[in-house]
């Protein structure tokens, strides 16, 4: 239930709040409460990625892609998430998380979020590999940046971007080939 009242009040602020362009930051702030901890009585791990898609959710809506979304028939997917936990979020902590698109290429959408604790020190920092899909098939890159009025070619991706994508093609890859030996 917890996660409903937040994704209701991330709804209703983002659908009332300041519009953000593109590649701005997309911050919202929460609080630790007993239902998200761990046995080590701080944020559980698996909670941060529940609380990610709050995130998106709010990028999603004050950058204006939501109306986009439904006049297209897409649906947001995710496809892998990298994350790294740097520092730990305590029992009724406050944080806040920050969301903006990086880019994409010719498949992908990359997203970066970052938690920050109360004293904006950075807690955990996350690389998502998302898509839009549709009947038929993935939505391709271009065409929602067209969507999304973007002219021209897509901004390049940080070097630990492209690192980590071809990390995960790397993987999946090896996935497939072990896979067949089995």
């Amino acid at each position: 239930m917890n996660l409903y009242l937040r994704l209701i009040r991330v709804m209703l602020a983002a659908l009332f709040g300041r519009r953000i362009g593109m590649f701005d930051d997309s911050v919202v702030a929460f609080r630790v409460w007993p239902n998200d901890l761990d046995l080590n009585l701080h944020l559980n791990n698996g909670r941060y990625l529940t609380v990610m898609d709050l995130g998106r959710t709010d990028l999603m809506i004050r950058a204006g892609l939501v109306g986009i979304i439904r006049r297209q028939g897409w649906m947001p997917v995710i496809a892998a998430v990298t994350i790294r936990y740097r520092r730990s979020i305590p029992a009724f902590a406050r944080y806040s998380l920050r969301s903006r698109l990086l880019g994409w290429d010719g498949k992908w959408l990359y997203l970066e979020q970052s938690f920050e604790n109360a004293s904006g020190a950075a807690a955990a920092h996350a690389v998502v590999k998302a898509a839009f899909r549709r009947r038929g098939g993935a939505v391709p890159t271009a065409e929602i940046a067209a969507a999304f009025g973007w002219q021209g070619d897509a901004p390049d991706l940080p070097a630990y971007v492209l690192a980590l994508r071809d990390g995960e093609e790397a993987m999946r890859d090896g996935l497939r080939g072990a896979s067949r030996a089995a």
